[in-house]
């Protein structure tokens, strides 16, 4: 478990809102604490929990980092915001809101993922219509943090659900796109959609030019040495290999399907899906007051 900062720089204020962003090595995860410079009123985006997947031990370090982060900026949380149900991480948003009392939100379109993967894990107890999450946003909604005001925008693709979070000249992506000088998301994830994807990106990419853009994954793209999570829309217009100015839907399509036939399956898919998908609670005890998490079984060649 490692927590580095924005290379050169750990916190950036532009216009109204100050950001800290907390970069989780072990799953390429940016997490960020957002909030109001005067009424110092924060939320958390993408909190991440450290998972140890050889042992099944969860843990709350990083979240931990970004509470001491809170209280060293004499900030209040007042939401826990989720861009997505994330297939490469588990989320830390049910602590955090134990620890501060902040309502969890993500977009209304969890109620589909939901859906989907409720009977892959045999989910009995996962809530229906988003009942895990204290809020669901819609397309367009906005909402206030502090005097800031956050305006959601739904950006389905990568997954039905997705959604970016915009305040002022800053929004911060979630996985529907990636530093330019990497490419964007995958789009092959049951509800996924390589044309919705390329839309969102487009509308994404109509803001202003100067609009920075906050990732929340770096791979560190082939001959760049450092990680980094900050882009703005003119560098990914002019830059981004898969949708820079001039890549057509269909020739992004076709791209993104072919490469994404050949990506494995992130390393913690399944236990994140299936926690994510309760807003980051644990499946319930069973009768020896052990908690389980699922693994489906695919048979092949005669297995019995």
């Amino acid at each position: 478990m490692s927590f580095k900062p924005h290379p050169g720089a750990e916190e950036d204020i532009m216009d109204k809102a100050a950001i800290r962003a907390f970069f989780d090595e072990p799953t390429n995860t940016v997490s960020y604490l957002v909030w109001d410079p005067a009424t110092q009123e924060a939320a958390v985006i993408d909190p991440v929990l450290d998972w140890d997947h050889k042992s099944g031990t969860a843990d709350t370090a990083f979240a931990d980092r970004m509470l001491q982060a809170a209280r060293e900026e004499g900030v209040v949380i007042r939401w826990v915001l989720e861009t997505h149900a994330h297939a490469d991480h588990l989320t830390a948003a049910p602590y955090i809101k134990a620890k501060t009392g902040a309502p969890i939100g993500i977009g209304e379109h969890i109620k589909d993922v939901q859906r989907i993967f409720r009977p892959v894990f045999d989910a009995q107890d996962v809530k229906p219509e988003g009942g895990d999450f204290d809020r669901l946003f819609r397309d367009g909604e906005r909402f206030p943090l502090g005097h800031l005001t956050v305006e959601v925008m739904h950006l389905p693709g990568h997954t039905p659900a997705d959604i970016a979070y915009r305040i002022g000249g800053d929004v911060f992506v979630g996985d529907t796109i990636f530093m330019h000088d990497y490419g964007t998301a995958r789009a092959d994830f049951p509800g996924g959609d390589a044309h919705a994807l390329f839309r969102s990106i487009r509308r994404l990419l109509a803001l202003p030019p100067e609009t920075r853009l906050w990732m929340c994954h770096d791979y560190k793209a082939p001959g760049r040495d450092e990680y980094a999570w900050q882009s703005t829309v003119a560098e990914q217009r002019a830059h981004n290999p898969h949708v820079k100015d001039g890549v057509t839907e269909e020739e992004f399509v076709r791209f993104r399907t072919q490469r994404d036939a050949g990506l494995a399956a992130p390393t913690l898919l399944l236990p994140s899906i299936q926690v994510n998908i309760r807003a980051g609670r644990f499946p319930q005890a069973e009768a020896n007051g052990v908690r389980y998490l699922r693994i489906p079984v695919k048979a092949k060649g005669g297995v019995v």
